[in-house]
């Protein structure tokens, strides 16, 4: 049985519940946890049938449980499921662009998003200008007549500048554009895109809306119904809806979704202020540490936390930043976010390593720059971890300016 959620305009409050009730639909007899369906196509009793499903690259009642889950979430009807957040970005761009159109796309995006339009629509004639686009001006100031899609991250991967919504919705809007907003990092839990004026939210929902590292998965969300069924259809004719299981994994992950971001979020906001003193950090970045507006902003736009995520510059650089991300023991180097685990990342040589090195220096994104998803082991526990791998290297840095020197004291 499907579950599916009355939606309007205005979007729920009661997140706690949408997410525990996610896959339940409560019938007497039904199962707690709700099935997964793992079967490539459905019978039918006659050809002019009107089954819901036919056939699972088309649809499936278990990713059909996560799309009105997600939806939910958002006050919207229900996604459109994909077998990742890249599947998800690459369905929206065929769904909305042709050759000779053009993009306006924050230069703060995930690495994977810059690929994807500078090496493959690029070749299809999309062209795509980036900016700045917490400096709403230089974003209008990119739009063109030919302008279909303004597409930004916030907060921005990885160096958290946020991006005001409402006021890019507008100048969007007025240049006769859609705009889309990568909320992976917050969610629909901490920040509504849709309410705030977006045309659409992308998700990859292998980070923390699963939150266990064991589904890959994308989603799109909307309330624009025509194109919501312009999605499907590019969905539906390159395959790349999301597989039942990885869906089903993720309806579990997504029951404790809230009650996850308020943990790594409240313990988020104590590793960052303990980043900020520490002398080997030369920057941190967190939305509670930025400069007012931005801060202010963050406050206005961000529903009562700011999320997991945080940044930080190790003094000395790239050097520095191998000394400490080879000291760690409890936090993992690997290229993700969002799990139950503490997680770090070398953007530069990661994530943003195929963005152009110039690219990279704009977006903040320099060689000592250090992401970090934080889990939820105790927070006492991370900084601990931290320390020390820090220490490290501001040890090994300090090592390396007395052997600069004829004599060191």
């Amino acid at each position: 049985m499907t579950t599916t959620f009355p939606f309007d305009a205005a979007f729920p409050t009661d997140f706690d519940t949408i997410c525990t009730s996610a896959g339940r639909s409560g019938a007497d007899g039904d199962p707690l946890v709700g099935p997964l369906v793992q079967s490539t196509t459905f019978c039918r009793d006659g050809i002019a049938s009107a089954a819901t499903h036919a056939y699972s690259r088309v649809s499936n009642p278990t990713v059909a449980q996560l799309e009105a889950t997600l939806g939910a979430i958002e006050g919207a009807p229900p996604a459109i499921a994909f077998g990742t957040g890249l599947a998800a970005e690459t369905a929206l761009f065929l769904a909305l662009l042709r050759q000779g159109d053009h993009i306006v796309c924050g230069q703060h995006v995930y690495g994977g998003t810059s690929r994807l339009l500078r090496e493959l629509f690029a070749h299809f004639g999309v062209e795509t200008t980036f900016v700045n686009s917490t400096k709403v001006p230089d974003v209008a100031a990119a739009m063109r007549a030919n302008t279909k899609l303004v597409f930004v991250e916030t907060p921005a991967n990885p160096t958290l500048e946020i991006t005001d919504i409402e006021a890019v919705a507008r100048v969007t809007h007025a240049a006769g554009a859609l705009l889309a907003v990568d909320n992976t990092f917050l969610t629909g839990v901490l920040q509504q895109p849709l309410a705030l004026g977006a045309d659409l939210s992308v998700y990859s929902t292998t980070k923390f809306i699963e939150g266990h590292s064991v589904a890959l998965g994308g989603a799109i969300v909307t309330r624009d119904a025509a194109l919501a069924e312009r999605i499907r259809f590019i969905r539906k004719c390159t395959g790349n809806i999301q597989a039942p299981f990885n869906a089903w994994l993720t309806l579990q992950g997504i029951r404790t979704l809230p009650l996850r971001l308020r943990q790594q979020s409240a313990s988020a906001a104590q590793v960052a202020e303990f980043l900020a003193d520490h002398p080997a950090v030369s920057r941190a970045c967190y939305p509670m540490l930025a400069e007012p507006a931005q801060r202010k902003l963050a406050d206005r736009q961000h529903l009562g936390a700011h999320g997991a995520v945080v940044a930080f510059e190790i003094v000395g650089g790239l050097e520095a930043a191998k000394v400490f991300l080879a000291s760690l023991s409890l936090c993992r180097l690997v290229e993700h976010v969002g799990s139950v685990e503490t997680l770090v990342t070398h953007s530069a040589s990661m994530t943003h390593a195929d963005v152009p090195p110039e690219q990279r220096r704009r977006a903040g994104v320099n060689d000592g720059l250090v992401r970090l998803s934080v889990g939820l082991e105790s927070p006492d526990a991370i900084i601990a971890d931290l320390r020390a791998a820090l220490d490290a290297a501001l040890q090994r840095s300090a090592g390396r300016a007395c052997g600069e020197v004829a004599s060191c004291r």
